[in-house]
């Protein structure tokens, strides 16, 4: 009887461990499930900008327009671990009959006085709401932004509140460096969790079984 509860506390152990390891790998089969269609959206064939785009049901999508990228622009904080740190640029992207955001891309922190005139320029791109609204406090007069808040950066450069981050723009020179659309900085690290779990689950039942066989030594040893 000494014995049966802390193996049965073992075992549980073990179970639970394992169970925790198959939980993870189903939710990697799921992450792995969203990406794909993410990227499946992201490089469809891009269309006209909607007149009325869903930010639900029109999130990444692909998107070709036309006009005018203006001079004045929003700088939000950002790093590139090859670059280092540096801002998006964004700008209000006149089509003719509205005014959107456009998420440019990068540049180095060195290059933020670097005068960037009005350009006319075609751009192909994917169409953006991003959950980035923080608590820190814009610095309108200075350029600086924390964040790609859409609706502030909207009601800041007067435009409507939808973004298009470029992938690729005709523009020459170019003036800004476009960063990639895709799903590499969307973490799943349910794999290494999986893993985690699993090789606790072996140490732990490693950790009964040597309980369990020092336990009977030590009764064997008593009874003689």
């Amino acid at each position: 009887m000494r014995l049966l509860l802390p193996l049965m506390f073992g075992l549980a152990g073990t179970a639970i461990l394992v169970w925790l390891g198959l939980w993870q790998m189903q939710r990697l089969d799921w992450k792995e499930a969203v990406l794909a269609d993410m990227e499946a959206q992201m490089t469809g064939a891009p269309v006209a900008v909607p007149a009325d785009p869903d930010p639900g049901a029109d999130r990444y999508l692909p998107v070709q327009a036309s006009g005018t990228i203006g001079a004045e622009e929003i700088l939000v904080q950002a790093s590139l671990k090859a670059v280092g740190p540096g801002y998006r640029v964004i700008a209000p992207f006149d089509l003719g009959a509205r005014r959107i955001l456009i998420d440019r891309g990068f540049i180095r922190q060195t290059d933020r006085d670097r005068p960037r005139p009005a350009v006319q320029a075609t751009v192909t791109g994917n169409l953006h709401w991003p959950d980035e609204v923080d608590g820190f406090t814009p610095d309108p007069e200075g350029r600086l932004w924390f964040a790609r808040d859409v609706p502030a950066m909207a009601a800041e450069l007067g435009t409507d509140p939808v973004l298009l981050v470029v992938r690729r723009t005709d523009e020459a020179p170019l003036a800004v460096t476009p960063l990639p659309v895709d799903t590499a900085g969307i973490p799943n690290n349910h794999l290494q969790y999986a893993v985690t779990w699993f090789l606790l689950a072996i140490v732990w039942a490693g950790m009964t079984a040597f309980f369990a066989a020092q336990a009977r030594r030590n009764r064997e040893s008593e009874s003689t």
